[in-house]
């Protein structure tokens, strides 16, 4: 029997958060239910026990009902340090045979089935199994401030979870250690090698991507890490199915992005509503639009699962040459034209439940001249999908934003004129990013599209 064990009671005062670092949020869901979540689909696992900061019970108990996870039979309560949290696990399965317990950092939502059944596989041989990844650095042994030694790198490896063992020897363990008044809190492993030396602990390899939150930098590279976890092929034909019959909105949909978003999504069985300035005079700074076409559509479809603004305006001029008119047509297109849609979509996505998508681009992170309305307003855009995506979180909507590189559009080769396509995404690629967004799990990211060179 293979129990995977969540440890999850630490505070995480290093995160610098009002919480936990667990229950943070990457990817539209907490940090710890993307961890239970994985375990609870890997076949090889037969039951979850979570260990909670006992300040966090209730809260870990409705994220478990809310879930519906049928693996989590446990809830534990964890103590001061690490190893109270592994003690409460095996005292919780001391008196069962047959059982290998699974330790692994709620703080890891990047781990893989892969490195999951490895460590299960290899405890049908050994009584001991850690995860680790080579070390690519130096590393240098001190003395004060002065280098003492330099260990062989090729011995060394960085430590990850999961640690698995049977139970038999790792309670053996502690009970040895619990003995020993010097003893000091360290991995199970630690404990292992420390108290049962002649007990050989195998290293599965781990993988770069396993790492761990820690420090609030960490946040941003989970969220780009959970992007590059891209669907295959099979994966995003199975995944576009679930596109039958969903009604999609498309705000800019006459050509560009939003024409190729209609396209696909037309192929997948999609009811898709398309509206611009162009196609059917629909102008997206104009509320009165908005809200009429949105109403078109629900009385036609009864319902609106997806709403999609690929709108914007590019005026490629230094600010003192723009005429006044200009200035305004930009910023209520690109700014009050995406609180247009987001204000009269709310009601309809809200019972849906469905997701609303927005565009930036990448001049966002710096102004530069000749962009400076048009970069500024794409800004505007992250912040904005940042916040509401919080705001309507309780309601089941996601809110998400896609940044693609340079993308050949109609509107950017009429800024730009003739480019090498080759140094340009398709808008096609950039589509189907789009769409595999707005059905997946994500809420309040930032998408980043890139051209693969």
């Amino acid at each position: 029997m293979n129990i995977a064990v969540i440890l999850a009671g630490g505070v995480g005062s290093r995160l610098d958060s009002s919480h936990p670092k667990q229950f943070f949020k990457v990817a539209g869901k907490t940090v710890i239910e993307h961890t239970i979540e994985i375990f609870e689909r890997n076949v090889l696992i037969n039951e979850i026990a979570v260990v909670i900061n006992p300040a966090y019970l209730t809260t870990i108990e409705e994220i478990v009902l809310k879930n519906g996870w049928r693996k989590v039979r446990k809830i534990l309560k964890g103590g001061a340090e690490r190893y109270h949290s592994s003690m409460a696990a095996i005292e919780a399965y001391t008196g069962l045979r047959g059982v290998n317990l699974i330790f692994h950092d709620a703080v890891r939502p990047l781990i893989t089935d892969r490195i999951i059944n490895d460590t299960i596989h290899m405890l049908d041989t050994y009584n001991a199994v850690d995860v680790a990844v080579p070390a690519v650095d130096t590393i240098i042994s001190v003395n004060g401030d002065f280098i003492d030694a330099i260990p062989d790198r090729n011995k060394l490896r960085r430590g990850q979870t999961p640690q698995g063992f049977k139970l038999e020897t790792i309670r053996e363990a502690y009970r040895y250690a619990l003995q020993d008044p010097a003893f000091k809190s360290t991995d199970d492993c630690g404990v292992v090698l420390r108290y049962l030396p002649d007990e050989r602990i195998y290293v599965v390899r781990g993988e770069e991507s396993n790492m761990k939150l820690t420090y609030k930098e960490d946040s941003y590279l989970l969220d780009k890490l959970f992007q590059l976890h891209s669907f295959s092929l099979q994966e995003q034909e199975n995944a576009f199915s679930k596109l039958k019959n969903k009604v999609l909105v498309i705000f800019g949909g006459s050509y560009g992005i939003g024409a190729e978003m209609a396209e696909i999504a037309q192929k997948y069985g999609a009811k898709v509503h398309c509206f611009s300035r162009s196609m059917n005079g629909v102008d997206i700074a104009s509320l009165e639009d908005v809200r009429k076409s949105l109403q078109h559509v629900a009385a036609e479809e009864e319902r609106i699962d997806y709403v999609v603004n690929t709108a914007a305006l590019l005026i490629r001029e230094p600010l003192n040459n723009m005429t006044y008119a200009d200035v305004c047509n930009v910023i209520n297109v690109n700014y009050l034209g995406m609180v247009n849609v987001a204000l009269e979509s709310f009601p309809y996505l809200k019972d849906s439940k469905g997701a609303l998508l927005f565009y930036t681009s990448s001049s966002y992170t710096r102004g530069r001249a000749f962009y400076s309305l048009y970069s500024s307003t794409k800004a505007a855009v992250v912040n904005f999908v940042q916040a509401i995506s919080q705001e309507w979180e309780s309601n089941g909507i996601r809110v998400n934003c896609i940044n693609p590189e340079r993308t050949k559009t109609p509107m950017r080769v009429k800024n730009f004129g003739i480019e090498d396509d080759s140094t340009l995404l398709k808008a096609e690629t950039v589509a189907t990013e789009s769409l595999k967004t707005l059905l997946s799990d994500f809420t309040g990211q930032v998408i980043d599209v890139k051209l693969n060179k």
